[in-house]
């Protein structure tokens, strides 16, 4: 055979691969003919008789000669009848169609610069067979065509409308912007939204975030380096061109592209989404980072669709995987998986194969289609005494805020009802206004009748002025509004205010009224943003693994497992703002991303404000509060020392720390008198501070002045001593909160006695925040179930899914290079919430009866170290670890092991020294203590294969590592610590060492190097780590059954006094639905599913529903 005409060069050689530059045109016949690539007619009959199907690749040079496109038609020419011919570029864009190279099959795409009018010419003249169709590639191009296309195919897509600016049109163009949303003819997009240019070759797509995540922009373009996209605080939408506005879906920072080879293939990829971030990840090589996931069968149904829709054979195109469902939101057209050998492979033989079945019979070239086995998918196993971590649950508290502040005022105004009825108050009798739009609404209010009182003295103006003042001045803080900064409550009173508060002189006016309540402060500081980071940073310690790039790193395994796809993360927070940022700060630390906490708060973070899950409404505390919250005062009422009988009634559980509060406070009433002083001295250093010039303009932490201080504190000293002369004690928390921020973050002022009034202070907080929870063992139970029985009940679901359902990112075992066990798989679920969930769940597990102190020396040492625990401060963490050993029969209770593990937060400064020391973080068991390895061995960890944690032995990490920042919560490293006293044997310390055992953190005092003002957080310590899961599984469902008891039985005592209407609201609220006893109990890990534990991915309506419905249906909540 001898060169084709045109001067065209073999490429490829070796076998029967053919592989071509151009090809001279032949005159007459449009198509290619069999002859047309020999110039010689008396070439011996074997030539002659193997007839070459030639395929044609038109596109532009960098896209005809990148590497997928090599790879893959080297292989398509080792099919014995197929040559591929490559049209030089110049050929294509300065040679008239006619005189392109001939080809029976053409593979031709659009990208920048591409001819395709040429292209479609060439194909209207030549007739080829056609991969990828080319008038299609027009629709390509405009967004508007492609989600049109997609809308008729009947595949889910966002949400979405389209704004044309066509003068022509104008009925199009109706864009109405508004702080949180916009309108575009007549449909509202409420923040976080889309904005995409209607043309597909524009890549600046735009979100938008609520005020209430902090607002701004993410501005997404072409990857440039290792950038994709850049945060904004930009707020206004594009006032120039055309857009797509879209509902914006929540993936959890993951996109997922697919690219089809024929309706029947589909190869698909996960990777970061440009969004989170925008930083690019890159392997060593400089390429981004991708893994390839297994589709589900619905999206194996739409990537038929898509392919067939768009009469692309070759087609790529964008998932998003959001609440169980999947949306295409972008059509690529021609794309090709990189760096994939067994997708080259796959999409070589798939066109090959297509390319025969279609011109061989025309051709007379005998062929069959091959026929071949499936291939069958590798289970990894484990042997030894190796166990799989399968699942991490984590109940965490939010980091260090600004002290939270309260004002309650009585209003009557009819601007106020209007306000009300305006938003719907009168449906549920409440309302919360959190929204600036709504916030300024109540300013303006607030300032039309300070203006009216200021020209009527007599005029009809029941609202105090001082309140009014109050409350304008503190809307008008910082010059505008958040939307997390501050909030309005407002409750319908139809017979007004039942008793009057210590402040208010008049008496009780007839009618109704409204009870405003202004809430502020309680913001996430600078520090509580760091804690979290590195709280976040530290937490991967816990998991195993690592391997390559990762190998002896600590904390890379969990980089690892989630940046392959083997990580099922969701990070629930409750719907305040300082909780929402905590969880945002967290995952950043966590998966090591960058930049802002915005885009990561609307992507990563699931608000579970619904059901209870993590929010509770603190106004409305249940008749055990009530009862408890009464006793607590007549006891801290009496002047005089405590009694037996008072330490009795006041401790009855026995706690270490609560006995030693009391002894220091003594008598509790001089106790108060001494702290209502130093409050009162502290007010008039502050107003001397104000007085002088020097420090009148002083600029306090996180932007507070001198004069807010002052308004602060002098707030604190009215409400805490009431004018009858009894102390509040409601308020002694808030009064510790304040004074524990001001010698943290406003050391600086130098103020007299405020030492002495944070240790006074925060011994009186000791008795009343733990015992507000609860006095008693009954009552702690009580009302740790009003508070957190939809989060046990989650903790308990948790548990038992230990096989993820199709909605998961799953690494897809036969495309993955360099992970050896694709098949495995752990489950992260966190849930931030504030004090009382952690209270309460804490409590749920101290006196719920989990184990017996008596019989376990374990437990009854953890009960020790919670005892005397005397704060669970900020960054409180409770710890559950699931680990499973597949050695061991599923029905067996060795097959599942559970760990409980807690840390209380962030260090109390000046207390350190006396802070109760744990038994360490997972310490070994004494049968095991002989067999314990080197704890600076990497030898069971430095392998991806098999991603497992020994059970009998420590987690060991090296101490130094390039990767670790230099700042002490950065280096998370694990000490070794022994302690006489515990017959555990050795135990490793997890998170920042402490300063026991930290020469260089104490020398520091307070805080990280280089960060003086953030305290570190104490390391976890191990509460157990030899449970069952039949055991904790069997717990929870005990507390669940309880807890529905004494409901059920509270409802009874009060039928007398509620409709049955609204009984069966709290009923339905309150009580559980759990299986009758004598229902045969499935062997675990697959539990008889109980109601709330349904398949997630059908829909509600589908379950089957024998009593009230669950708090944990809800589809958002279950995951």
């Amino acid at each position: 055979m001898s060169r084709p005409e045109g001067g065209a060069e073999l490429l490829v050689q070796g076998g029967s691969a053919r592989f071509l530059m151009g090809s001279e045109d032949v005159e007459d016949g449009s198509m290619r003919s069999d002859m047309g690539l020999y110039d010689d007619e008396d070439e011996d009959e074997e030539l002659l008789s193997e007839r070459q199907i030639v395929v044609g690749i038109c596109a532009m040079m960098k896209k005809s000669t990148s590497k997928p496109m090599t790879q893959i038609m080297e292989r398509l020419c080792k099919f014995e009848y197929i040559t591929v011919a490559i049209f030089p570029e110049e050929v294509i864009l300065n040679e008239p169609v006619e005189k392109w190279p001939l080809c029976d099959c053409l593979i031709s795409f659009h990208s920048k610069g591409f001819p395709l009018d040429k292209a479609v010419s060439y194909a209207k003249l030549r007739n080829p067979l056609l991969i990828n169709d080319l008038n299609m590639q027009y629709f390509i191009q405009d967004r508007r065509e492609v989600y049109r296309i997609l809308l008729e195919e009947g595949i889910d897509l966002p949400r979405y409308v389209v704004l044309n600016r066509d003068p022509d049109r104008p009925e199009e163009c109706n864009l109405l912007e508004g702080e949180d949303q916009v309108e575009v003819n007549g449909e509202v997009f409420p923040k976080p939204f889309v904005e995409k240019p209607v043309s597909a070759e524009d890549h600046n797509v735009y979100i938008y975030y609520p005020t209430s995540a902090g607002g701004g922009s993410q501005r997404l373009f072409r990857k440039i380096g290792s950038r994709s996209s850049v945060y904004s605080p930009e707020t206004a939408v594009r006032k120039t061109g055309s857009y797509i506005y879209e509902e914006f879906m929540p993936t959890d920072g993951t996109d997922v592209k697919v690219y089809t080879v024929g309706p029947d293939y589909a190869h698909a990829e996960a990777r970061k989404s440009p969004a989170l971030d925008g930083k690019v990840e890159r392997d060593s090589e400089g390429k981004e980072i991708r893994y390839p996931v297994m589709l589900t069968a619905m999206e194996k149904l739409v990537a038929r669709k898509v392919c067939l829709a768009f009469k692309q054979t070759v087609c790529g195109f964008d998932l998003l995987r959001a609440n169980g469902h999947s949306f295409v939101c972008d059509v690529n057209g021609f794309s090709f998986v990189k760096n994939s050998m067994k997708y080259y492979d796959d999409c070589a033989k798939v066109l090959g194969n297509m390319i025969m079945r279609e011109l061989a019979p025309q051709f007379h070239i005998p062929w069959s289609i091959p026929m071949e086995a499936e291939d069958i998918p590798i289970v990894p196993t484990t042997s030894g005494t190796m166990m799989e971590l399968r699942c991490v649950i984590a109940v965490i508290r939010h980091g260090d805020r600004t002290p939270k502040q309260k004002m309650k005022m009585e209003v009557r105004n009819a601007l106020f009802f209007d306000l009300f009825e305006k938003y719907g108050g009168y449906k549920s009798g409440k309302l919360k206004l959190k929204k600036p739009k709504q916030l300024q609404e109540v300013l303006d209010i607030s300032r039309q009748l300070l203006v009216e009182l200021g020209q009527h003295n007599d005029c009809e103006i029941e609202e105090k002025k001082s309140k009014l003042e109050q409350l304008k001045t503190v809307l008008e803080m910082y010059g505008h509004f958040s939307g997390i900064n501050r909030k309005v409550q407002l409750t319908y009173l139809p017979n007004g205010q039942l008793k009057a508060s210590s402040e208010e002189e008049d008496s009780q006016r007839e009618g109704p009224s409204l009870l405003l309540v202004l809430k502020w402060g309680g913001e996430l500081t600078p520090a509580g943003r760091v804690q979290a980071e590195e709280l976040g940073r530290a937490f991967r310690c816990m998991y195993p693994g690592g391997q390559g790039d990762y190998a002896g790193f600590p904390g890379c395994g969990l980089l690892r497992l989630h940046s392959t796809y083997r990580h099922d993360l969701k990070i629930y927070a409750s719907d305040e703002g300082r909780v929402q940022m905590t969880a945002a700060a967290f995952a950043k630390g966590l998966l090591a991303l960058e930049g802002e906490l915005t885009p990561i708060l609307v992507q990563m973070v699931k608000s579970a404000n619904m059901n209870g899950l993590l929010d509770s409404d603190s106004d409305s505390l249940t008749d055990c509060q009530q009862r408890v919250k009464a006793h607590l005062h007549e006891i801290m009422q009496r002047e005089r020392d405590f009694t037996e009988e008072d330490y009795e009634k006041l401790a009855p559980t026995g706690s270490p720390s609560l006995i030693n509060s009391m002894k220091i406070i003594g008598n509790p009433v001089k106790t108060c008198d001494l702290v209502y002083a130093l409050i009162q001295s502290l007010t008039r250093q502050i107003r001397r501070k104000l007085e002088d010039p020097k420090s009148a303009n002083l600029q306090l932490y996180h932007s507070e002045t001198l004069e807010l201080m002052l308004q602060r504190w002098s707030k604190l000293e009215r409400d805490f001593r009431t004018k009858s002369g009894r102390y509040d004690i409601s308020k002694i928390p808030d009064i510790y909160d304040c004074i524990k921020y001001d010698t943290q973050h406003n050391a600086s002022l130098a103020l007299e006695d405020t030492l002495e009034l944070f240790h006074l202070s925060k011994a009186l907080a000791d008795i009343i925040i733990p015992q507000e929870y609860g006095i008693s063992r009954p009552e702690k139970l009580d009302i740790a179930s009003a508070y957190c029985l939809p989060l046990t009940k989650k903790i308990q679901l948790d548990l038992q899914r230990t096989h993820e359902d199709e909605a998961v990112n799953k690494l897809h075992p036969l495309y993955s290079r360099g992970v050896m066990s694709p098949g495995r798989h752990v489950r992260t679920r966190l849930y931030f919430t504030s004090e009382s969930h952690v209270h309460s769940l804490l409590n749920v597990f101290r006196y719920g009866s989990l184990l017996s102190e008596e019989k376990d020396e374990q437990w009854r040492q953890a009960m020790d170290y919670l005892g005397a625990v005397s704060e669970l401060n900020y960054m409180t963490q409770i710890v559950i670890m699931l680990y499973e050993d597949n050695n061991k029969d599923p029905s067996s209770e060795e097959r599942f092991h559970v760990e409980l593990h807690f840390s209380p937060g962030v260090k109390g400064g000046e207390d350190d020294e006396n802070a109760p020391l744990g038994f360490g973080f997972r310490p070994a068991s004494s049968e095991n203590h002989e067999k314990q390895t080197n704890p600076g061995s990497l030898e069971d960890l430095s392998q991806d294969a098999p991603d497992r944690a020994v059970l009998s032995d420590p987690i060991c990490i090296l101490k130094k590592s390039q990767l670790i920042r230099s700042r002490k919560t950065g280096s998370m490293e694990v000490l070794s610590e022994s302690s006489s006293s515990s017959s555990r044997g050795s135990a490793y310390r997890l998170f920042p060492s402490c300063s026991r055992q930290s020469p260089e953190v104490k020398a520091s005092g307070l805080g990280f190097e280089g960060c003086s003002m953030v305290p570190s957080i104490y390391p976890l310590e191990t509460l157990h780590n030899s449970l069952s899961l039949k055991q904790v599984d069997e717990f929870l469902t005990a507390v669940c059954e309880d807890v529905g008891d004494t409901h059920s039985k509270t409802l009874k005592a009060l039928s007398a006094l509620f409709e049955s209407q609204s009984m069966d609201v709290y009923s339905q609220s309150a009580t559980t639905s759990p299986a009758p006893p004598d229902a045969p109990r499935s062997p675990l890990p697959h539990p008889e599913p109980p109601l709330c534990s349904q398949d997630i991915s059908s829909p509600s309506s589908t379950m089957s529903s024998p009593g009230p419905p669950s708090p944990l249906l809800d589809p958002c909540v279950s995951e």
